[in-house]
């Protein structure tokens, strides 16, 4: 049982110093109602979300992502590549104006030129390689090389002879291209960016691959697959093409560059030909992804070192072209109401639509308020909500309007009732919210408690209604995280050892 809780305590120690691995979430913008730019940081900061990875180098997103700590990656479209990659000079000015203009304010620690530039764009594939080092050199002109690294997103669809993982290597076509990348990555200590998408790859196998291996669901040891070079057991496709991709590197003589996952995800919602693209399915791939990633669980050939990993993705596209599972890979909708509750409770997890203790019952936008109004008093008479602190002169009384009274009684019954979804209706006037409707002194009930998720002591400058003015004091706050974790770890390290 001790040595349950340290390795737990561990995990969150890890989460608190932002080491890796790490769990963040792509944003992409293909939605016909794209939430502003605030709404979007208020999701986050609501999710614990502390890494993302933007598609572009938007100047709204940026500022409006300045103060809260969360770790961006920001992306040159592919559409840019060709240019820069062609001129130090304007490689330069993407810097200054994308990242200088912007860093240490907003927490940029990465740049991705392109995504899977060598299997998409052929004709750009021969000047990434030079755009890497154009976007590589104005960093370490400006002495933001060691802060920001540089790599590009690449699709393990260039893996090819992926299993047995020991076996694996790139589509030798590609490799006038790769190699030099590789040297780029190691030489400047970056790492291999690489989009995995397991959906795929079962979709793809005429059933060769079995869906619970593809959903990294428990397997027992007979049905795992082998490697039978190197006897290494594999339980789920996510493990074995990060091996693969580690083999294919080692093929060409690169053993020291670590990957991130920069994608993965699975589709809640398909055509009548996916089949397999549910809402079940999709929050048993991210839940178990979830837990994967930060319990540490490394892969088979390097167990215990774990892949930071991107969701794809935090919302649904729906202006996204091509079939339905293409608009239907986020966990959230336009408007931040979850897709599905993942499956986190046993494990903790960044996310607080892990439990239903980080939802919160509020009215719906454009309300009757004489509806409300009927709400309230119903929920205040035969509800049996204690609405004392709607008094003059008690915290939740201003700001003194139906709406904002409503949203607290609304919320007070909905905790009342076990968060039951029928509890929040209200004559269909009331909805279910991830974004806390806490202000000054006013705590709903929502915001009490945490089961589930870690610690909002990692998250305090994220959290706070006012955000600290700059990155630094949120690593102070974390120094004295990690220096009371650590006190704890190896304290629980002496009662758990003989």
């Amino acid at each position: 049982m001790a040595m349950h809780f340290l390795l737990l305590l561990f995990a969150v120690y890890v989460a608190a110093i932002d080491e890796e691995p790490f769990l963040g979430v792509n944003i992409g913008r293909d939605l016909t109602d794209m939430p502003h730019p605030t709404q979007v940081v208020a999701l986050l900061k609501a999710q614990q979300i502390r890494h993302v990875r933007l598609y572009d180098a938007d100047q709204a997103m940026l500022i409006a992502l300045a103060n809260t700590g969360i770790q961006v990656a920001v992306s040159v479209p592919n559409e840019e590549i060709l240019a820069i990659g062609q001129s130090n000079t304007t490689a330069a000015k993407w810097v200054s104006h994308n990242v200088i203009a912007h860093y240490p304010a907003t927490n940029i620690t990465s740049i991705c030129v392109g995504s899977e530039v060598l299997t998409v764009l052929p004709n750009v594939a021969k000047v990434l390689v030079s755009a890497l080092k154009f976007i590589h050199s104005a960093l370490l002109a400006s002495n933001l090389d060691h802060q920001i690294k540089v790599s590009t997103p690449l699709s393990s669809s260039m893996i090819l002879d992926s299993f047995p993982p020991s076996q694996a290597f790139f589509n030798r076509s590609l490799n006038p291209v790769l190699v030099p990348m590789l040297h780029f990555l190691q030489t400047t200590g970056s790492y291999l960016m690489l989009n995995i998408y397991p959906y795929y790859d079962y979709m793809q196998s005429n059933d060769v691959i079995p869906l619970d291996y593809a959903l990294f669901k428990p397997l027992p040891p007979n049905k795992e697959a082998i490697d039978s070079n190197t006897l290494l057991h594999y339980s789920n496709v996510f493990d074995a093409v990060i091996d693969a991709a580690y083999f294919a590197m080692a093929f060409l003589n690169y053993t020291n560059i670590p990957v991130v996952v920069s994608e993965t995800g699975w589709p809640s919602k398909g055509d009548s030909n996916e089949p397999d693209a549910t809402v079940e399915n999709a929050n048993t791939y991210n839940s178990n992804l979830i837990k994967h990633v930060l319990n540490v669980t490394g892969t088979p050939k390097h167990p215990g070192i774990g892949v930071s990993t991107y969701i794809y993705e935090l919302y649904n596209e729906d202006a996204k072209a091509g079939s339905l599972s293409e608009k239907n890979w986020g966990l959230f909708d336009a408007n931040g109401k979850p897709i599905y509750v993942l499956q986190l409770t046993e494990s903790g997890g960044v996310l607080a639509n892990d439990t239903t203790n980080q939802t919160y019952c509020v009215a719906k936008d454009g309300a009757d308020p004489k509806m409300l109004q009927a709400g309230i008093d119903w929920a205040c008479g035969p509800g049996k909500v204690d609405c004392s602190p709607l008094l003059q002169g008690e915290p939740c009384y201003e700001p003194d309007n139906v709406v904002a009274h409503a949203n607290y009684v609304f919320d007070t019954y909905y905790h009342q009732m076990g968060k039951s979804p029928q509890s929040c209706d209200f004559n269909d006037m009331a909805t279910v919210s991830t974004t806390n409707p806490s202000h000054g002194s006013c705590v709903f009930p929502g915001s009490l408690g945490n089961n589930g998720t870690f610690p909002n002591v990692t998250l305090s400058s994220m959290n706070s209604t006012n955000s600290d003015s700059s990155s630094c004091n949120l690593h102070r706050g974390e120094m004295g995280i990690r220096s009371l974790l650590m006190m704890i770890v190896l304290l629980l390290w002496g009662l758990v050892l003989p």
